[in-house]
């Protein structure tokens, strides 16, 4: 249900802002929409894991401070970053 350290450095390379860079809100919303892609799944295969559930629910919960922070700092960086990860408005 985790994703692994190379996904992780994967995802991190691909929405990185510059050198070094892991704490950006992109790349942190980059990183909880993998987690939140592969928790998905799980609850697909396993409706009644509600521990799961209400994790999931938590990290959308995040996700949706930081896009919230990035569409107040800069509207069109937002458009940017659900347009790549695909997520809805």
């Amino acid at each position: 249900m985790t994703i692994t350290k190379e996904r992780k450095a994967q995802v991190i390379d691909e929405f990185k802002q510059e050198q070094g860079d892991t704490g950006s809100p992109e790349v942190q919303i980059a990183v909880l929409t993998t987690r939140i892609n592969n928790l998905t799944e799980h609850m697909r295969a396993h409706p009644k894991d509600y521990g799961t559930r209400r994790g999931l629910l938590a990290l959308v919960s995040r996700r949706r401070r930081l896009l919230d922070y990035v569409r107040k700092l800069n509207p069109q960086r937002y458009l940017d970053i659900i347009g790549r990860l695909g997520i809805r408005k």
